[in-house]
């Protein structure tokens, strides 16, 4: 039986879709950050039946979010946590995270040169020197 597609209905964007492969490739990041980021506590996708990771919009959203305050504003993840309990507490949607943070961070004189200096030191971390 066929159904109809209403298209002025909303996405579930909570619906778990989306296996860890995929959303390290859209992130650009590794299947093991996304590992820490569950271990951690900030970013538990559901579980499918065989305990594989399924993620859903609003996690891509989240993961998203947590590579902004840990490149760009330079937060550790317990400062990631805070910043996420906040976000729960006032009801900001996840398609709003970046754009609500950085708008604070903006209003803590955290302008886009601080945030570019955050990238480059960010960037070095966890790396070897090649200096002998």
């Amino acid at each position: 039986m066929n159904k109809e597609i209403n298209n002025n209905q909303p996405i579930n964007t909570s619906l778990a879709i989306l296996p860890i492969s995929s959303v390290a490739q859209a992130l650009n990041i590794h299947q093991r950050t996304l590992r820490i980021y569950d271990k951690e506590g900030i970013l538990s996708p559901k579980r499918t039946d065989k305990n594989r990771r399924n993620y859903s919009i609003d996690d891509l959203e989240k993961a998203k979010l947590i590579l902004f305050l840990t490149r760009n504003l330079a937060l550790n993840l317990s400062g990631v946590k805070i910043i996420l309990k906040i976000l729960e507490e006032n009801n900001i949607e996840p398609k709003n995270y970046i754009k609500y943070i950085d708008k604070i961070a903006k209003m803590a004189n955290i302008n886009t040169n601080v945030q570019e200096n955050n990238i480059k030191k960010t960037s070095k971390r966890g790396r070897k020197s090649t200096l002998k």
